[in-house]
């Protein structure tokens, strides 16, 4: 089997061979268009068993990994850091394109593991729709605070409560003090107002649809108590495809919800993983807090480990730790379900 690991960039791509000792059979580079991709796929044909190895940048190498799969190639992801550990562990000095390549190689060949790429289904649409209502949320927040600033110079005694720059009664109230103001600042203000009032008729349309493709998409997920439309949206997108993760514990791994241990001789002890996946890790803390306030079975669940010692932090982590498996489970009961129609 020969490993062929790629460094994949906005313009190129380079690819070099590696053989299952490690070796460096040969490399190539090719523009990173579709008639690139063919040339690379031409080239690795002189290869009769074969499989990609691509670092895990989708931004750059979501194109290569469609057109790859499309021809019915075989591509693994390598995360970023495990390229640089490989690379930094190697004899080659200096940094490269083929260096790169070799490392991302290298790396996929001690890592029989690595997640198998895929293309991409209803789990990325829902996470474009989710990036993208988030990136609107980031801009109303400026805007919103900014507005604010412009209240404060113009109408001192008037403060909106925290969160009610959201609501159209709120940005009518402003309209209507913004009124008794002729000045540049009352004229940025009110431009800011209108944009915050089309912004917020925006993201509550996304969340309409976020919400439609959800519960079609992970009933299942939506089940679970504290974990709300948005939250099952940045699970199932952030997961892509549950099926990818072998088992439980690979997948509370990769959300960083599983502790590391960090134990020597006689000392036995477990810290807080720093790693995983950040998004997927805060969805769990928001489901986890959450049923800490409604759900009777979490509540159960910490007190007890309250009462054997634990800290309320470490009561938490634990909670996040089980949350990741019904999570797994009910993530791969919705994946089953709708591949069922096909199977048939």
């Amino acid at each position: 089997m020969v490993m062929l690991g790629t460094d994949a960039h906005k313009k190129s791509h380079t690819i070099v061979a590696v053989d299952p000792a490690g070796a460096d059979l040969g490399s190539v580079t090719v523009a990173a268009t579709t008639d690139g991709h063919l040339r690379a796929v031409q080239w690795s044909t002189q290869f009769e068993e074969r499989r990609w190895a691509i670092e895990d940048c989708r931004a750059l190498s979501r194109r290569f990994e469609t057109d790859l799969l499309s021809v019915g190639e075989r591509v693994v992801r390598v995360p970023p850091k495990m390229m640089a550990r490989a690379r930094a562990t190697g004899r080659t000095v200096g940094k490269s394109d083929p260096i790169d390549a070799l490392a991302v190689g290298r790396a996929a060949l001690r890592e029989p593991d690595l997640p198998v790429a895929q293309l991409d289904g209803p789990s990325r649409e829902v996470r474009l729709l989710v990036d993208y209502r988030e990136t609107l949320v980031h801009h109303r927040t400026g805007l919103q605070n900014q507005l604010r600033w412009r209240l404060h110079e113009l109408e001192p005694g008037f403060d909106p409560a925290p969160g009610s720059l959201n609501r159209y009664c709120t940005l009518d109230a402003v309209d209507e003090l913004l009124t008794k103001h002729t000045s540049m600042v009352a004229d940025l203000a009110r431009r800011e107002t209108e944009r915050i009032r089309n912004l917020t008729r925006e993201i509550n349309q996304l969340e309409r649809d976020i919400e439609q493709r959800v519960a079609t998409l992970v009933p299942s997920l939506l089940s679970i108590p504290g974990c709300g439309t948005l939250t099952a949206a940045k699970l199932v997108g952030e997961a892509a495809d549950i099926t990818r993760f072998r088992s439980k514990d690979a997948y509370a791994m990769w959300a960083g919800a599983a502790p590391i241990p960090v134990w020597s001789a006689n000392t036995t002890r477990f810290r807080l993983n720093r790693g995983g996946n950040r998004q997927t890790n805060a969805a769990l803390h928001r489901i986890a807090i959450t049923q800490m306030r409604i759900h009777p079975d979490a509540q159960a669940f910490i007190k007890r480990r309250l009462e054997t010692g634990s800290t309320k932090r470490v009561a938490i982590r634990l909670l996040k730790r089980n949350l990741a498996n019904v999570v797994y489970r009910n993530l791969l009961t919705d994946t089953q379900r709708a591949q069922l129609p096909h199977a048939a």
